[in-house]
């Protein structure tokens, strides 16, 4: 049993018992990491080194793990990540962002996204791929940008429905969030916040209850993302939230990664000052979580991965300076697992924390 943790790859994983490995998307491949006992981990192999892994997926019914890779095409794995072989057939874009999969009428359906902002999907598990254009087709598409080089849209994340996974949700940063209610064929745009959408989670209960992780705060919509609510704001210890995980079972139960500020504050102070914040009340109220965590924590929490098996879970967090900190008690405690792996980074995030500012 194995799970997975990217940045925007699969951020929730269930199954009857716990995982004995995790793969890690890094800048420099995938690492994986075995338990050896409870708190206890060492990296077990590495695998596609010479590549930038910004995202991890494992289709559960096939077992088939899937890799997506900054200035690269798209792998697949059916050993838990020994070995790789290309799937990208039909992708015509080289810079692979965000995975995600959905179950359609019993099927698998897998998504892709790109810089540029294109979406693919295959039906076949990655054997072909086709490009769904109609993302490409709503007003703002000419608006799309992003704040660092290229200035290049990128699809960051994929939702579904979960009573229809015909219902899409995709997130472009930076340029706002699409709904499609047929699967792809038409498109629209939501309004009402800040157009740099990080990641959307809808509550399983109640598909209308969504949540948003924004370059502005995070952001709420109890009716689908006609309106919202914008719950956090700059002002809150995490400003620039990316992150975010709701129990399945409990859903109140909310999790939460982020700096204190926006990425281009980083390389002016060396430091993302990230922090992970827990709700237990539908993200009315945020606790900032500390033991086990530094005081200061220098880099940025760029991935946020929760593992719910039997009644227990845990939670796993990849940072830009190679470290992955694990709790299995709700948060309230945390173990600095594994250290020394290359940074855990989508796109140029780790540069920021490195580079001196011109």
């Amino acid at each position: 049993m194995a799970v997975c943790l990217s940045p925007n790859g699969t951020t929730l994983f269930v199954s009857h018992q716990r995982a004995q490995e995790v793969l890690v998307g890094t800048v420099r491949g995938v690492a994986t990491i075995g338990r050896v006992s409870d708190n206890r981990w060492e990296v077990v192999r590495e695998s596609l080194t010479d590549c930038h892994i910004g995202s991890l997926m494992i289709e559960p019914a096939s077992g088939l793990v899937f890799a997506g890779a900054h200035g690269g095409t798209l792998y697949a794995s059916s050993d838990l990540g020994k070995t790789w072989t290309p799937r990208n057939k039909g992708i015509t874009h080289d810079h692979i962002y965000c995975l995600s999969y959905a179950q359609v009428a019993g099927k698998a359906v897998l998504y892709a996204g790109t810089e540029p902002a294109h979406l693919y999907r295959s039906d076949d598990l990655g054997e072909s791929w086709h490009e769904i254009p109609g993302i490409r087709n709503v007003p703002s598409v000419a608006k799309w940008t992003f704040p660092a080089p290229p200035h290049i849209g990128h699809v960051k994340n994929i939702a579904f429905d979960p009573s229809d996974a015909r219902t899409v949700y995709v997130s472009i940063e930076q340029g706002g969030l699409l709904r499609s209610c047929d699967g792809g064929t038409s498109w629209s745009e939501l309004q009402g916040f800040h157009d740099d959408v990080h990641r959307l989670a809808v509550k399983q209960s109640d598909p209308k209850c969504l949540y948003m992780a924004n370059g502005d705060g995070l952001f709420h919509s109890r009716d689908g993302g006609a309106n919202w609510a914008q719950l956090t704001t700059r002002s809150m210890r995490i400003g620039y939230p990316d992150g975010l995980v709701i129990h399945p079972e409990r859903e109140d139960l909310m999790f939460m990664s982020g700096g204190i500020d926006a990425p281009s504050k980083w390389r002016a102070n060396r430091t993302a000052n990230s922090r992970i914040a827990r709700s237990r009340d539908g993200a009315k109220t945020w606790e900032m979580l500390e033991h086990g965590l530094p005081e200061h924590l220098r880099a940025n929490t760029e991935a946020l991965m929760m593992e719910v098996w039997d009644r227990s879970f845990a939670l796993f967090v990849g940072t830009t300076d190679g470290e992955i900190y694990y709790s299995d008690d709700e948060g309230d405690h945390w173990s600095k697992i594994i250290s020394g792996l290359a940074p855990v980074s989508k796109g140029r995030h780790y540069r920021n924390l490195n580079e001196v500012a011109a």
